[in-house]
């Protein structure tokens, strides 16, 4: 654990460094808080212990910056002038701990080990969630030159502050290649935050996006921290932002160019300092056409744009992602892993999957759940699969109207699930409850 120290008195800094590095800590110096945000922007630093009064920056001006720069770093503030106001003030910053000198072993040291605990549990974290981005981002992943050429886009612009366009149609994996972008940018000990636009109702959004005050509608009978309040530091993921209604796209734009907002109900300007990370599966130039969704906002939005392809334009991805989906899904199942064999993974070849790597996902389930055998077999694979052909695409003359294009569209996609609506929605896009309401549609 490396502790930088920062103290005017170089005695000071001396004293405490030498029983620090006694207990097996590294440990760093500076004489201000100036040498100190400079030694920071150099070096990495677990944890800071400053002195309250220094020349050029005192302690709390520093705390301040660092908490701003550095959330991640623990702060522990110490003067021989300490004022319960001082030490709330400090607390108030984020401060670990305030101690008055002069400084006792038996009193600093058990406060820099309970930060060493959460800071060793913070580092647990992160190679945990490495690793779990290694496991998920083989549900993206591939071998083709489209995969591989999008992967090192994401990763380039992944330590940047720009924002993010991510377009594809649905099941393409835009969620996972936002948190794929999130977990390689320095913002990975923040928090990544996902606000799904078209799930929300606009009545509800803006508060979900702001938050509220105590008292500001009906029902709300306490504080609510809004997602951008959350993603601070971190990243906000807008999924489907072409959902969101024209009066919250004027807000998000504000947000956008001046990163300040305030909770609904409320009178103090906040600020947030969230990188966004948007993603769309619909023509984002047509819905601004069609006074949809605002220029200005599209531009804010696509400083970096990734279109993901639909899994038939990458389909020597599918082994690998097959077989990532049959270790997840064994295990999710309480299922002995089982491969598959190659009669099934011809059929999976040959397979549009006009649902993409969602489908796809969703087959490989069925069949790890189904499978009696050693082995996935032909008959564990959906029957409307085994026989494919490009004649089995549905098409349709010019003019045939909407409605029958999307009854059909439904009624194929529910053949192909065994008439599971959950399924057939998320092949599809939408949510079961469309699917219900389009049958009744039907039938009168």
């Amino acid at each position: 654990m490396k502790i930088l120290l920062v103290d005017d008195q170089e005695t000071n800094r001396r004293t405490l460094g030498l029983l620090l590095e006694r207990e097996k800590y590294q440990i760093f110096f500076a004489s201000n808080g100036i040498e100190a945000l400079h030694l920071i922007n150099n070096q990495s630093i677990d944890l800071i212990i400053t002195d309250l009064k220094m020349p050029r920056m005192n302690g709390i001006d520093l705390l301040r910056e660092v908490k701003k720069r550095f959330p991640q770093i623990e702060v522990i503030v110490t003067t021989a002038y300490g004022t319960v106001d001082t030490a709330v003030e400090a607390m108030k910053l984020g401060a670990w701990d305030f101690i008055t000198k002069p400084i006792r072993s038996k009193e600093i040291l058990p406060i820099i080990e309970r930060a060493k605990q959460k800071w060793v549990l913070s580092q647990e974290n992160q190679q945990l969630k490495a690793e779990l981005a290694k496991v998920s981002s083989t549900q993206w992943i591939g071998p083709s030159p489209l995969m591989q050429q999008i992967t090192q886009e994401a990763m380039s612009v992944a330590d940047s502050e720009a924002s993010v366009l991510l377009l594809g149609k649905s099941g393409t994996g835009k969620s996972l290649l936002a948190r794929r972008i999130h977990n390689a940018s320095p913002r990975n000990s923040a928090a990544f935050i996902t606000l799904n636009c078209g799930a929300i109702p606009e009545n509800l959004m803006e508060s979900e996006m702001f938050g509220h005050e105590k008292g500001a509608f009906t029902g709300a009978g306490k504080r609510k921290l809004g997602k951008f309040e959350l993603a601070n530091q971190g990243t906000l993921f807008l999924d489907e932002v072409t959902e969101m209604a024209p009066r919250l796209q004027v807000k998000l734009l504000r947000v956008l160019q001046e990163g300040e907002f305030e909770r609904i109900g409320g009178s103090e300007t906040l600020r947030s300092h969230a990188r966004i990370i948007a993603a769309s599966n619909q023509d984002i130039e047509k819905a601004i056409a069609e006074g949809r969704f605002r220029e200005d906002l599209y531009y804010r939005l696509n400083v970096i744009q990734i279109v993901l392809p639909s899994l038939s334009e990458r389909k020597e991805d599918i082994p690998l992602l097959v077989e990532s989906f049959l270790k997840k899904h064994a295990k999710k199942n309480n299922r002995s892993f089982k491969n598959l064999n190659k009669e099934s993974l011809d059929i999976l070849m040959q397979w549009d999957w006009p649902g993409n790597v969602r489908e796809l996902e969703n087959v490989i389930e069925r069949a790890v759940v189904l499978s009696k055998g050693e082995e996935i077999m032909k008959r564990d694979i959906p029957s409307q699969l085994h026989h494919y052909s490009s004649d089995q695409v549905l098409r349709f003359p010019l003019g045939t109207p909407i409605r029958d294009v999307e009854k059909a569209m439904i009624l194929s996609t529910l053949k192909m699930t065994d008439g599971d609506k959950t399924k057939a929605a998320e092949i599809l896009g939408i949510t079961a409850r469309t699917i219900y309401r389009k049958e009744a549609e039907w039938k009168d």
